[in-house]
Parts: structure tokens; sequence; C-alpha cells
């Protein structure tokens, strides 16, 4: 059994293609078919099913791709403990958040990160709950995770980032868009549009109507943030969401984020990765990231990056306070109708 087997091994169950496995690792796709041939017949198990369209590990090869995982790993950390401090930080990074989360608060961070470590490759996957953002870690699919505490295994290496707060999220027409709260019976009334079950906001978001004994009258599910604040903007419903999701809509003023009279709905996001030895790519990582908890911190409170323009903004030039200082075109429209109905 050869380093370089285990190395092809494991781009093959990230793939689950031997030809994108190929071009990742620059072989030929026979020479990949051969190495993981050769693995099977010395583990003398079938490491993949083969299917129409690509393959999945087997059982086996789940069981495999851990050992392998671990072994590279310690691999990695001799070469640099023989190498000594004498190279800067390289290989990869993967990292596992939600959509939204890399969208509204991480892409920037990766973004200077990979500015400052050139010979780092970052790759992002993005995951629809945190509870498959912690498997992707534990199965080795990702290097390090961003999600919503509570964490719980002792595999795993926990360090909080920030933490954010779920307003109740209206449209610029609505009755209480005026408003900075709405009590609880009030919110009762609404209808609402929330995120499917299983990611970390629907989570808080259930605790906190059972704490209180609401049924939610649902006008919609959806783990499209855009989407579901769409769809509060036009009136369909109302939601709770992060500050940091609706920062632009509401500097726009196509939204208004209330508080719930009496509540606060913290969330803690941390950063997690396996709590062994981990590559100096990682390492350099997740210390990257954690050197800047006090800007995600800022940015999770819903206000722009340091240096970085508000919506609608351009050099020189402030953006509209207001929905009345730059109509949308929907309602330009309709204000239009409204005054040619009056004439």
């Amino acid at each position: 059994m050869e380093l370089s087997q285990l190395r092809t091994f494991r781009v093959v169950a990230e793939t689950l293609n031997f030809t994108r496995a190929a071009e990742r690792l620059g072989l030929t796709q026979s020479a990949v078919s051969h190495q993981i041939k050769s693995l099977e017949t010395e583990l003398r198990e079938p490491l993949f099913i083969r299917a129409k369209r690509g393959v999945k590990l087997s059982s086996a090869g789940q069981a495999a791709l851990e050992h392998a995982v671990r072994l590279l790993d310690e691999a990695e950390a001799l070469r640099e403990r023989v190498a000594g401090g004498e190279h800067s930080p390289a290989g990869r990074v993967r990292a596992a958040a939600a959509t939204q989360a890399i969208v509204h608060l991480f892409a920037p961070l990766f973004e200077q990160f990979m500015r400052e470590q050139p010979r780092i490759d970052v790759s992002f996957r993005t995951t629809a709950s945190t509870d498959e953002t912690v498997a992707d870690i534990l199965n080795g699919a990702a290097d390090v995770g961003f999600a919503s505490l509570p964490v719980y295994s002792p595999a795993l290496k926990i360090e909080s980032l920030f933490e954010d707060e779920l307003f109740v999220a209206v449209g610029h027409g609505h009755r209480l868009s005026a408003r900075s709260e709405v009590s609880t019976e009030e919110l009762r009334g609404e209808r609402l549009i929330l995120f499917e079950r299983g990611g970390s906001i629907r989570r808080a978001t259930d605790q906190f109507f059972n704490k209180v004994g609401i049924q939610p009258s649902l006008a919609l599910e959806s783990n499209d943030t855009a989407f579901i604040k769409l769809m509060v903007e036009r009136g369909l419903g109302v939601s709770l969401l992060p500050a940091w999701a609706v920062r632009d809509e509401v500097a726009w003023g196509w939204l208004s984020k209330l508080r719930i009279e009496g509540h606060r709905l913290h969330r803690t996001v941390a950063v997690i990765s396996l709590a062994r030895f981990q590559p100096s790519a990682t390492r350099s990582f997740v210390e990257f990231v954690l050197g800047r908890r006090v800007e995600l911190q800022h940015m999770a409170e819903g206000h722009p990056r340091g240096g970085e323009l508000r919506p609608g903004e351009r050099p020189g030039e402030r953006a509209p306070e207001r929905a009345g200082e730059k109509e949308r075109p929907a309602e330009k429209e309709r204000s239009e109708r409204s005054s040619g109905r009056r004439r």
C-alpha cells in the first residue's frame, strides 16, 4: 500500500467520479482506475460501487476513507516536522458552511485569506444544516466547518466565533414596518415564511415558538434565503432571519427588522475541525478566521465590513437611507398607476 494510492482514493471519494479525480490529480483515468483496483485487491474489499453516473463509496470504502485521511494527515505532519519552519503554509483547505453564511459573512474573509496565502488552495462546500456540516468534517469531506452551537462530538475541536440574533423581518408596506419591536401576540396572527426543518435557523425558530406556545401559520418553507426575503418583501408573510442576512434590504428600506418584546433569539456560531494534528494549511486557515472574531461579530450584527460600501453606494456617493429616496421599479409603477386613477 502506497501513499499515492491513498491520495488517489481520497480524491475519488471526494469527487465520486474517476474522470474528475484524474483531472485534479494530473493523471490519466486509466492510472486512477489501476491505483484503485490495486488498493481494492490489497484490502480484499470493493471500495466503490459503480453506477451509471460516477461511483459511490461502499461500506468498506467509508471505513477505509477514515483511515486513509488519517494516514495522509500523519504523513503531512511528518513532512512538516522534518521541514521545520522553512516553508510557508501550503496545501488545501475545504470549508463547509451554509450558503447564506458564505455569501453574507465569510466570502470577504475567504477572499482575503486566499490573497495572503497564495500557496493554499481553498474550496467551499455548501451545507443545508449543522448536522450536515459536522458529518462532512467527520467523514473527511471537509477540513473546516462553520456551524451554530450546540455541536457535540469528542472528535471535533469547536471554537466560538461570534453571536448573532434573529429578528422578525417584515416588508416595507407591512403594518409593523415602522416599529422596532413586535409582541408575541401580534406575531401569533402573522403568516410565516420559514426555513425548512433541519437548519440551525429553523431549529432556533421552532424552539422559540414552542417556548411561547405559538403554532406557526406557515405561508411557505424554503432554504433559499433570497427567495424568503423576496416573498417577505412582496407581503406574503413575515420571517425570522439573522441581522446579517437582511443587512442590505434594511439599509435600502425594502425590509424592516423587529425584535420580539421580552425575547432575544441569540445563536453562537463556531468554527469546527477535527481535534487532532492538522496540516499547516488547515491550521493557518483556522488561525486566520479566529483572528477576525471582532470583524465577524461586527458583520453578524448587520454592520458593513470595514471599508465596504453600503448597498447601492458608489465611491463618493451615499446609499439611499429609505425606500422613498430610491423607489424600486414595482413601487414606482404602482405609484404612477395610483396617480393616474386619481387624475
